[in-house]
């Protein structure tokens, strides 16, 4: 019988994982989607904490495009990952999974404020934490955010879930003949700017020697194979 290869894993989605057709907004189906994949790795006990972006709600670069402070846009897009949260607690709770969020800007009537103790805590009682707020400062992205969030909670991995199974030399949608990367150093990710992560995310999994898993969260069971160390993922190591 396969042995689970990781037990804690933090999971970083893009807002656009929750976007309905129209690439905006939060679609209830989408997040009962993911809410039921998560639910599956869960019943293997594994420990699942989220940090999920705002692209379907916000993006900083609209407002510096129409001349607002980055720090504000930056608040404005912290804000929109709470909203992202709070959908997708609600849609993992409909599937009967406990689930907790956390944000690093307090905003206690909807959630609790991030204390690393209490979340390892929710987690080691069963719950799914979800961390809202990014790293609660402007200027640092939700990958940041991600490999701060991992490092802290002593994740084994942190899964990059997209919509393409891996790491390319170049974008498959428009390149057929792209090429996909089984494995990559850090320094080669950083370097050949293959957008995996930001570089400061990926520098901080680099000095933390914390492995990055790059997979399609939408093919049906690459999130469960990648944990029992099935090669469905590009491993940044």
């Amino acid at each position: 019988m396969e042995q689970l290869r990781y037990h804690r894993i933090l999971l970083k989605i893009g807002g656009e994982s929750l976007a309905g057709p129209s690439g905006s907004g939060i679609d209830a189906a989408q997040a009962k989607d993911i809410a039921r994949r998560l639910k599956e790795v869960r019943e293997l006990g594994v420990d699942i904490a989220l940090v999920i972006g705002a692209g379907n709600l916000w993006r900083g670069k609209i407002g510096l495009e129409m001349g607002m402070d980055q720090a504000t846009a930056d608040y404005m897009g912290m804000l929109g990952t709470v909203m992202n949260s709070l959908a997708l607690m609600d849609a993992l709770e409909h599937q009967d999974v406990v689930t907790r969020v956390m944000t690093a800007i307090e905003m206690r009537t909807v959630a609790e404020p991030y204390i690393r103790r209490r979340a390892i805590r929710h987690l080691e009682k069963g719950r799914v934490v979800i961390f809202g707020g990014g790293t609660g400062n402007p200027y640092f992205s939700t990958d940041t955010a991600a490999a701060l969030r991992a490092m802290e909670i002593e994740a084994d991995v942190l899964i990059k879930a997209t919509k393409v199974d891996g790491v390319y030399d170049s974008d498959p949608k428009v390149n057929p003949a792209a090429v996909k990367f089984d494995e990559l150093s850090y320094l080669d990710a950083i370097q050949q700017r293959l957008g995996v992560m930001d570089s400061t995310a990926i520098t901080m999994c680099m000095e933390n020697k914390l492995p990055i898993h790059v997979l399609n969260l939408w093919d049906v069971g690459a999130l469960k194979k990648a944990l029992f160390g099935q090669k469905v993922v590009t491993i940044v190591h």
